[in-house]
């Protein structure tokens, strides 16, 4: 938890990420040499669990807010990560206000929500349970991706959800659940973004987007999206290597 960096996010500061999908704790510290300013942990599309998580949480360390994308909208990942100590979750495929308000109800604890209270890292593993408590639901970030043609079509009600502290648009999933997979420069899909876009921005509600690099980003980022995620650990490795070994086997 980082009551900070949900301030951070709220005031619509910008925060450059990038997204880690390796089972590796030394992935999560160099981001950290980095500089990044938080770290996308997938626990959707990768298979990172909560043990290996953790491990990227403890190597991140406490000046590296992590969100942790869990893989449903379901009691038991996001009550998890939350107790590994992330400082949030995301959420994919949140399609309705109903959908939103479940949740926030998931990730609060009661009278606020319905999440269930344990001991575990982010408290302390005991020792700090109180202040945790008291501190949590005011702490803990709720953003949803917006990743869906339902959810382009109910964003206005979306968007009224108490709780919700940014909408990630998911270009990838977007695009394909408008029949175009991969096409994210496609006009259909830019014109549901741009949906996206002008609904949240009327509603003050800060965005965030996923790019594979800084060039896929930076046209959001000039309207105003401020939750960035540019590539994946994946991804930055392959690249360096593959240019170190064209370089390599180029003509000197």
């Amino acid at each position: 938890m980082d009551v900070r960096f949900r301030e951070r996010i709220r005031a619509r500061e910008r925060l450059l990420g990038t997204l880690v999908s390796l089972d590796a704790p030394e992935i999560a510290e160099l981001m950290r040499i980095v500089g990044f300013d938080w770290l996308f942990l997938d626990g959707e599309h990768t298979p990172l669990e909560a043990p290996s998580l953790q491990r990227l949480l403890q190597a991140a360390g406490p000046d590296l807010p992590c969100l942790i994308r869990v893989p449903a909208a379901a009691e038991a990942p996001v009550k998890k990560a939350l107790d590994i100590g992330a400082a949030g979750v995301i959420v994919p495929m949140v399609n309705t206000a109903e959908d939103a308000e479940h949740v926030v109800r998931l990730a609060r604890y009661a009278p606020r929500g319905t999440r269930g209270v344990g001991l575990g890292r982010a408290h302390g593993y005991g020792l700090r349970f109180r202040d945790y408590l008291e501190k949590a639901n005011e702490g803990v970030s709720v953003v949803i991706q917006a990743e869906h043609a339902l959810a382009v079509e109910q964003m206005e009600a979306i968007v009224r959800v108490d709780g919700v502290d940014a909408v990630l648009v998911g270009p990838f999933d977007l695009s394909a659940s408008l029949g175009r997979p991969g096409e994210v420069e496609h006009p259909e899909v830019v014109a549901a973004i741009e949906r996206i876009t002008t609904v949240c921005r009327g509603a003050g509600m800060p965005l965030g987007i996923f790019g594979t690099d800084a060039r896929a980003v930076r046209p959001y980022m000039e309207r105003g999206y401020t939750l960035i995620v540019a590539g994946v650990d994946t991804m930055l490795l392959g690249d360096a290597a593959r240019r170190l070994l064209e370089e390599l086997r180029s003509p000197a």
